[in-house]
């Protein structure tokens, strides 16, 4: 019996050691791995080395025998390419609502799913501009609370901050308490979002998790989503997220605007390729689309200055005029 344990726990020793140490461009040779068993305690001869991998071969595992660049086994094929992994990576150490402990912890498990080389390789070429990481560490778990809640039907509450100056520094509020029916986590703009219902209206609102704490599952129904938005069988987050702009809530409409052809790629990156577009002239064309008309549309739109014009609905052309009456006599001001 104890031989047999200790067979087991050789082959998952050697498994573990191939997916750490090898890889298609550094094999390991059995004498190789000999060594690093004895390390481990397990004292085994090189002729066992081939009838294990042979076992972990048969059992699904992608170890394949190399000549080049030297000899010896490597795990071909893993859960998570080279490629996957510095994709995930970027994604991790780039998102400012992930804190720098919870990165920190994060990376180091990316980089144990493929061999240490490659991960040394990976972290010596990471590059990541100086952003700001939120101090929020209770994010992680109310991903999982606001998880949890959707799939029961259940609504949350917690406390909503908002930053305030005090002593030249900005310091979160004392907050708002809110309850909530959670629909959807959304990812957009770098911030991590949740979409769902504040009772008192008849609509989808957004709030930042880094914004949130003290988060917890009430025993309150959820109202339904199809209740307060045009989705009835499945709230499309997809679909959300291309008609919103900022993470700002509105009121839908059919906007046409008349744009500038160097924002053609602009336009089809934020509307998509399936809205409607039709030339304008030379040097311009027009687009039809429903959005969700808001500030965040407004703001949006007033960053590509004449290059973009709204020919309707006139209530928002109007408050386009507005807004930019307003900046020109702001900056009249010396």
């Amino acid at each position: 019996m104890k031989n047999n344990n200790s067979a087991k726990i050789k082959l998952l020793l050697l498994l573990k050691l191939l997916r750490k140490y090898s890889d298609d461009e550094h094999p390991i040779s059995a004498v190789e791995i000999c060594r690093l068993l004895e390390k481990e305690g397990i004292e085994t001869e090189r002729k066992s080395i081939y009838r294990d991998i042979d076992i972990l071969t048969k059992y699904g595992i992608d170890i394949l025998y190399t000549r080049s660049p030297k000899q010896g086994f490597f795990i071909a094929k893993r859960d998570f390419e080279l490629p996957e992994i510095r994709l995930l990576m970027d994604a991790v150490l780039t998102a400012p609502f992930i804190t720098n402990k919870k990165t920190a912890e994060l990376a180091d498990k990316l980089c144990g799913l493929i061999s240490y080389h490659q991960a040394e390789t990976v972290l010596k070429q990471i590059y990541v501009e100086q952003r700001e990481k939120f101090e929020n560490e209770e994010i992680y778990y109310n991903i999982d609370i606001i998880n949890r809640a959707i799939a029961q039907h259940k609504k949350i509450s917690f406390s909503y901050h908002h930053r305030v100056i005090v002593d030249r520094k900005t310091q979160p509020d004392e907050g708002r308490e809110f309850i909530i029916s959670p629909y959807a986590l959304l990812w957009a703009n770098d911030k991590y979002y949740m979409a769902g219902n504040y009772e008192k209206y008849d609509a989808v609102s957004n709030y930042r998790l880094d914004r949130m704490k003290r988060m917890t599952v009430t025993t309150l129904e959820s109202r339904p989503f199809s209740e307060v938005c045009a989705y009835k069988d499945y709230f499309d987050t997809a679909d959300y997220l291309k008609r919103t702009f900022n993470m700002y809530n509105g009121e839908q409409e059919r906007v046409v605007l008349r744009c500038s052809n160097s924002l053609l790629e602009t336009i089809a990156d934020k509307f998509g390729s399936e809205i409607e577009f039709s030339c304008h002239d030379s040097n311009a064309f027009t687009v039809r689309t429903s959005v969700y008309v808001s500030d965040g549309l407004i703001e949006w739109l007033l960053q590509y200055g004449d290059r973009i014009m709204v020919l309707s609905p006139p209530t928002l052309r109007d408050e386009m005029l507005k807004r930019i009456k307003a900046m020109y006599a702001a900056y009249q001001i010396t």
